[in-house]
């Protein structure tokens, strides 16, 4: 519970003020453009952060460097709440980003240490099912904060909770005899070129996935210098880390094979959860009409699917391989995106739920086995680093999958309305029979006969750009679906781990 807490309230932070864009430009006098900086200057700082946990637990101690992370996201929670201007808020979202990019693994690595190993699937199911919850209740607590109070209160509600953590950490949690510290001397050196090529790669990678299909991604110079620079400065961070003898990131753990393609597994998993996490409101609300509100309480039933059937995969594995239980629930969840796929502009709520409770059920079979699989055969001293890059591979997975998801939205809505605006001509006998319809039954409405002609035109014009935007998301429910099946055979080039094996890393 010590640590669920920061990490819940962190993950928390990364969806709550999604929804309160709007209400932050206005009383800010910024534009919408300019107030998604928010999000992106947190994401960025987050991801930059992530992977260097396990060096900075080995400099000033994991539970001092906890404790400093928690301290830091509280008081810049503290003042985003006070922020007096956009670029005061962006500046403390920085901050904010750096205090809790390393909570996460850094509080798995501290569970790992605390239970026994025969107890670690049990505990990082109940600790997965605090951090799964909270990215689902994000949108819709931070719409009922901000329509009810005011924007600010989303990030100073962090307060009383970052407290509470402080404390129970100063008491309860306690740094492992083996965790050897970096000590300062005339032998100590800080790379700072790594530092650099990581902050700056990452960064800008960031800002590539953000900002891409705002900028029409590669016919704008923007995007494509940013690009360059990512791909340089990742390329020269591996070799530059795989030349030093005590790096920031430890690149050389990916040459365990399970730990490689666990690793990438996340990667997908991130991917498809974060992408289609994204689509399901934002269908809801354009298409069908939904307020925020209820667009998260259809996502809700998922997160609570999650919640009571964490424990129970915990005890399945203790009878079953991994493997097995991670293609089950991806062939679970897959079929929950590909029901989602044969969605029409008429599905009733109930239909939207199932689909995603689907879904979930699946993805509750996937956190804990891949994880097992990933952390079994790591060393107790590299957990660190190597709960860093796993998280990392999560979160660039995610930013991939929602830039993604958004272009794909955009582009396959144009490819269908040019096949369907193709049939809105006098030469077509459907449309002609739809049109006269429905000019006439504007007509019995009072419309005179040019008025109510013109209007039956603009009507159908909606209706096709509607159909063509639900075709868009069919298809997109469709290929993350499919992106999904990639994990099967992943699981078929693992070592086989033992039934209860291994340390256990969950999201």
């Amino acid at each position: 519970m010590t640590v669920m807490l920061a990490t819940f309230m962190e993950v928390l932070d990364t969806s709550v003020a999604n929804v309160s864009l709007p209400h932050i430009a206005g009383n800010l006098s910024a534009s919408m453009d300019e107030s998604t900086w928010v999000l992106t200057s947190y994401l960025v700082a987050n991801a930059v952060i992530l992977p260097m946990g396990g060096w900075f637990s080995m400099l000033l101690g994991r539970k001092r460097f906890y404790m400093m992370c928690v301290g830091l996201f509280t008081v810049s929670s503290l003042l985003c709440g006070l922020a007096p201007s956009l670029g005061a808020l962006i500046f403390f979202r920085i901050l904010q980003g750096i205090g809790g990019g390393a909570l996460q693994p850094i509080s798995q690595a501290i569970l790992v240490e605390s239970f026994p190993r025969e107890k670690h699937g049990m505990a990082m199911a109940f600790y997965g099912m605090g951090v799964v919850v909270a990215p689902v209740i994000g949108p819709t607590l931070g719409g009922w904060i901000t329509d009810n109070y005011t924007w600010r209160w989303i990030f100073l509600i962090n307060i009383p909770v970052g407290i509470l953590s402080l404390a129970l950490t100063t008491f309860l949690i306690f740094d492992p005899p083996y965790l050897k510290r970096k000590t300062f001397g005339p032998s100590f050196k800080i790379d700072y070129a790594g530092f650099g090529l990581l902050a700056l790669g990452l960064g800008a990678l960031e800002v590539v996935l953000d900002e891409g299909q705002k900028e029409d991604w590669f016919s704008s110079p923007f995007i494509v210098a940013f690009a360059a620079v990512t791909v340089a400065c990742l390329i020269a961070v591996v070799f530059w880390e795989l030349r030093q003898k005590e790096p920031i990131i430890d690149f050389r753990i990916l040459k365990n094979r399970n730990y490689a393609l666990a690793t990438l597994s996340m990667l997908v998993l991130g991917f498809v959860l974060y992408a289609s996490t994204a689509l399901v409101p934002l269908f809801l609300q354009t298409l069908l009409g939904y307020t925020a509100m209820l667009s998260g309480l259809v996502l809700s039933p998922g997160g609570l699917m999650m919640v009571v059937s964490m424990p129970v995969v915990a005890i399945l594995m203790r009878r079953y391989q991994a493997r097995w239980l991670v293609i089950f629930g991806v062939l679970v969840s897959a079929s929950g995106l590909f029901y989602m796929s044969r969605f029409t502009l008429g599905i009733d709520y109930r239909t939207a739920v199932w689909s995603r409770v689907t879904q979930s059920f699946g993805l509750a079979f996937l956190f804990v086995p891949i994880s097992t699989m990933a952390f079994a055969s790591i060393p107790r001293e590299r957990t660190n680093y190597a709960t860093g890059l796993f998280n990392l591979a999560r979160n660039i997975g995610g930013s991939s999958g929602i830039a993604t998801a958004t272009t794909m939205l955009a582009r396959r809505a144009q490819y269908h309305q040019s096949v369907l605006v193709s049939h809105l001509t006098p030469f077509d006998f459907q449309y002609r029979e739809a049109l006269a319809g429905t000019a006439a039954a504007l007509q019995t409405a009072g419309a005179s006969a040019p008025d109510a002609n013109l209007k039956a035109q603009g009507i159908l014009y909606g209706t096709m750009l509607r159909q063509s935007s639900m075709l868009a998301f069919a298809d997109a429910f469709w290929v993350m679906g499919a992106l999904f099946l990639l994990i099967v055979p992943l699981m078929f080039f693992m070592k086989k781990v033992p039934a209860s094996a291994g340390r256990v890393v969950v999201e």
